[in-house]
């Protein structure tokens, strides 16, 4: 049975229609939800039959065995598991899923805390993990107007993985770094990426050179010290290879940074592009300019 200053507490939130409700166990909510209740004024109600139970039927209760009212409880909580949702989630997003099934493997098997403090756990690990280990791709250029004729404009440039149709420039390398910050956290992994990408790329251009290296920071939302610092050894480890970087689309905030750092002046004002393409055709036309000259 429900203390006094329970009923009391909830008699006054219900009374006062506030919106934050007064509640005891969990399943409480469980019957609450099931009986139908929308708004705090159900805590008034129930803190009134609670009270008369208190007052006039606890006798009757007292002996009512454990196993009833056990089975009450899981009655009105197997009602709040939606299983459509779960089964969504597992077919969606395997990682939703697991976050899903720790909460409530914590809630069943220990307390409603534990199980929300595993999912947060859970889900912060992951998000932490997104940002250690961003997105890297290599990019072709794939057409996007109709027939062979299709003018140089109407070209967008996407993941060779996800289109393996997409035609790429010799001796030009375009990577991609998508949908994250470039900072202390993610600049070792993501320089080991970027020297993987050309000793592979070099591995698979056997009996040309690699001369050019597009790098696509597009997607990248936030730069510091570290990552500045990452990608000027990335500059110096293509300039001993023989190879240029150039850099295209910054976001504002990003090329603030680059120029404050002097990094682009490193690279080099006329190695700032506004996209990919313009980037691989200016590499074309140096290319040649070198071969003719």
């Amino acid at each position: 049975m429900a203390p006094p200053a329970f009923v009391v507490a909830s008699l006054a939130h219900g009374g006062a229609a506030c919106v934050l409700r007064c509640a005891g166990a969990f399943s409480k909510t469980a019957v609450n939800y099931h009986a139908g209740c929308r708004t705090a004024m159900s805590n008034a109600v129930m803190s009134v039959c609670m009270a008369l139970v208190l007052v006039a039927l606890e006798p009757l209760f007292r002996h009512t065995p454990l196993v009833a009212l056990a089975a009450i409880l899981t009655s009105s909580m197997l009602g709040l598991v939606k299983h459509r949702e779960i089964r969504r989630l597992y077919e969606v997003d395997k990682a939703d899923f697991a976050v899903c099934a720790a909460a409530l493997l914590g809630v069943v098997f220990s307390t409603m805390i534990t199980g929300l403090g595993v999912a947060v756990a859970i889900s912060v690990l992951r998000a932490l993990l997104h940002v250690a280990r961003p997105s890297t791709s290599k990019l072709g250029r794939v057409s996007c107007g109709s027939g062979a004729g299709a003018a140089d404009d109407d070209h967008a440039f996407c993941d060779v993985a996800q289109y393996p149709g997409a035609a790429t420039a010799p001796g030009i390398l375009v990577l991609q770094v998508a949908g994250s910050p470039v900072c202390f956290a993610n600049s070792e992994y993501l320089r080991e990426r970027s020297a993987r990408w050309v000793e592979d790329e070099e591995k698979a251009v056997a009996g040309e050179d690699l001369l050019y290296v597009v790098l696509d920071i597009g997607g990248v939302t936030a730069i510091d010290s570290p990552g500045i610092e990452m990608l000027r050894e990335v500059h110096g480890e293509l300039e001993r290879k023989g190879m240029k970087m150039a850099v295209t689309n910054p976001r504002m905030a990003v090329a603030e940074k680059l120029v404050l750092s002097g990094l682009a002046e490193l690279v080099g004002e006329s190695w700032m592009f506004l996209s990919n393409g313009d980037a691989v055709a200016a590499c074309r036309y140096t290319l040649q300019g070198s071969k003719h000259g």
